[in-house]
Order: structure tokens, then C-alpha cells, then sequence
């Protein structure tokens, strides 16, 4: 009854890459190696997906060192030889970053690969993610375009170009996210939203937009923690996306602070609702994604209502990931004979 997804990421193999970080080195260096290495892990990915019961497939982010530089690698202005520190999500972490040094310009196709080999070894919806212009705009350092706003929207306009050729590849849904929507909410419900939308124009599949309170790693654990009893970030940006073209919304719910409520003012979206703590490698029963989404149910219809994990799952350990993966569709699936009964 209820759709199952993954939110993006999923840890990389330890033959890939180093395991447990956000931004890890791969372990081949480069070439054909790294490239049959990426290719094997989204294989991997797929089948573990598959076999847990997952109903949209996605291909892990294997290919990608972090979710935004990935794309980045491909565009033509960004400078990677000569990274600096930057402060990132308003200084919560420090990161090295590459430059934006000239005007912006897709050097070809950026996903190609990933999406086919993600299309031709699956018959189930396929999602693929992107990272949302603000969230990029956050995480390199301007060295050019001296303007937020008019870079966030440079980014858009390149994300669009990707995403439509994404679409022709036989992608079902394509995900833009967006973190950074739950820290500059001001922005986010104004030029954010603006610029999100450009990014999506003129696509025909489904499209989404992922906003969470971040990865499971410490910086941002500790972060949540001075939140508050409730977190009512999305309440400033969910009315903004509710009247926006945009069709799903991927929020964090389960072990969180957010009031269900809030879900209400997403009216006419689908709701991609976390069931799955990415924050602690305690595994979820079935029992427990289900009092989760029966709680979405109180604010969300039963047919727009998608079961997710909170964020990406990148940095956690490889068979946390794929226990919780199982917990998910299994609680999805308790849900749906709930739901069917009541």
C-alpha cells in the first residue's frame, strides 16, 4: 500500500572507499579500477534494495565521494585543485571545498552512467538524486559571482539541464537535496524555493525535493540537540513548497523533534516521511516504522503517504544500513495491513 524509498546515499563498500566518513578517499585511486569498482557497488546496492523489498530503487551515490561534489566534478568554472576551508550549514562543520572561479557550464553529461546502469538492472521505479542549488551554493566558495541568489540560480539552470537528460535516461523521480532549506529558512521559503523550481522546470517525471537535518555524524547530532523540545524549521519553507510545481517532499520524522502536525501544510505533495534513524545504528523494528507512518497518517491520505529513512545513510556501517533497509519495507508492509484493516 505504501511506497518505500531510500532518501540517497548508502554506505560504500570498504573496497571502494573508506567506510564511516562523509567525505572518503576511494581505494582505487583512479581509472578503469575506481570505475568497475563504482560499477560493482551500485550493483550491489540494487540487488540489496531489491531483496529487502524496496519499491523505488536508487543507486546508492556509489560514484559520488560526497552528494554535492559529485556534481560538481563535471562543471566547468569549479576549481578542485586549490580547495579551502569553509564553514558549512552557517559554520556547523568546517570543510574543504573547491572554488567557483569563472562562469558556470556543464562539462557533458554528469550521471549518465550511474542512471543506465541503474535503469537496465532494475524493472522497478528508479529515484536519482541531485544536490539542490541553495544546499550547493553552501558548499563551495564563490570566487566569481559575488551574489548568493545569482549563483544559486547559475547552479539551477545547470541541475536542469542534467536532470532533463536524467529523465531521457528512464529515471522515474529525480530528488534535489536540500539541507540547507533548515537553515536559512528565510531564504529557503524565498529564493530558495525560486531557484529549486528552476531547477525542476520542464520535467515530466515525478519530482522531489529531500530536506533533512543532516547526515548522522557528530556535527550535526550535537547541532540538533540545541534545537529545542520541538523543531518547527519546515514550518517557515513547507507552505512555499505546498504552492510550488514540485510533487514530493522528503522529510525527517522518526526519533526526531518535528511536530507531525507540520505535515498537514504540505497539502497536494506526496510525503516521503523518514521512518529510518540514520543517527543510531539501533535497527528499527517493523512495529516501530509502523506506529510511524500511522502517525503521518493522521496528516497525510493514505495515497500520498511514501515510507524513507530520515537522510542518507552513507557514513553508517554496511549491514546496519541493509538491516534497516529490511526494517523498512517490512514496517511499510505492517502499515499497509493496518491501514487496510482499519
Amino acid at each position: 500500500m505504501f511506497d518505500t524509498a531510500i532518501a540517497g546515499s548508502l554506505p560504500k563498500p570498504g573496497w571502494l572507499a573508506e567506510t564511516g566518513k562523509l567525505w572518503p578517499q576511494w581505494r582505487p585511486a583512479a581509472g578503469a579500477d575506481l570505475d568497475e569498482a563504482k560499477r560493482d557497488a551500485t550493483l550491489l546496492w540494487i540487488k540489496a534494495q531489491e531483496d529487502a523489498g524496496l519499491s523505488v530503487i536508487g543507486d546508492g551515490e556509489m560514484s559520488r565521494q560526497h552528494f554535492v561534489h559529485g556534481f560538481l566534478e563535471r562543471v566547468a568554472g569549479i576549481d578542485f585543485a586549490h580547495k579551502v576551508e569553509m564553514g558549512i550549514r552557517n559554520d556547523r562543520y568546517k570543510a574543504m571545498v573547491p572554488q567557483v572561479v569563472a562562469p558556470l557550464a556543464l562539462a557533458g553529461r554528469v550521471h549518465a552512467a550511474e542512471a543506465q546502469l541503474l535503469r537496465a538492472h532494475t524493472t522497478r521505479r528508479i529515484k536519482f538524486t541531485l544536490p539542490g542549488p541553495m544546499t550547493i551554493v553552501d558548499t563551495v566558495a564563490d570566487r566569481f559571482y559575488g551574489d548568493r541568489v545569482k549563483m544559486a540560480f547559475a547552479f539551477a539552470e545547470l541541475l536542469n539541464q542534467e536532470a532533463r537528460a536524467l529523465q531521457a535516461d528512464g529515471v522515474d523521480i529525480v530528488q534535489f537535496d536540500e539541507p540547507a532549506f533548515n537553515v536559512y529558512m528565510d531564504e529557503a521559503a524565498d529564493w530558495g524555493v525560486r531557484a529549486l523550481e528552476r531547477a525542476a522546470q520542464g520535467l515530466a517525471c515525478k519530482t522531489a525535493v529531500h530536506i533533512c537535518y543532516g547526515y548522522g555524524i557528530p556535527a550535526n547530532v550535537d547541532w540538533k540537540k540545541t534545537l529545542g523540545g520541538e523543531w518547527r524549521q519546515y514550518e517557515r519553507v513547507f507552505p512555499a513548497l505546498a504552492k510550488s510545481p514540485i510533487d514530493q517532499v522528503s522529510l525527517e520524522c522518526i526519533h526526531s523533534h518535528v511536530p507531525p502536525d507540520l505535515m498537514a501544510l504540505l497539502e497536494g505533495k506526496d510525503v516521503m516521511v523518514g521512518v529510518i534513524d540514520v543517527a543510531s545504528d539501533v535497527v528499527e523494528t517493523p512495529e516501530e516504522v509502523a506506529t510511524t507512518l500511522a502517525t503521518a497518517l493522521r496528516f497525510v491520505p493514505r495515497g500520498r503517504l511514501v515510507a524513507c529513512t530520515n537522510c542518507g545513510m552513507a557514513p553508517m556501517k554496511r549491514e546496519v544500513a541493509e538491516a534497516k533497509l529490511r526494517a523498512l519495507a517490512a514496517g511499510a508492509r505492517l502499515a499497509g495491513e493496518q491501514a487496510a484493516r482499519a
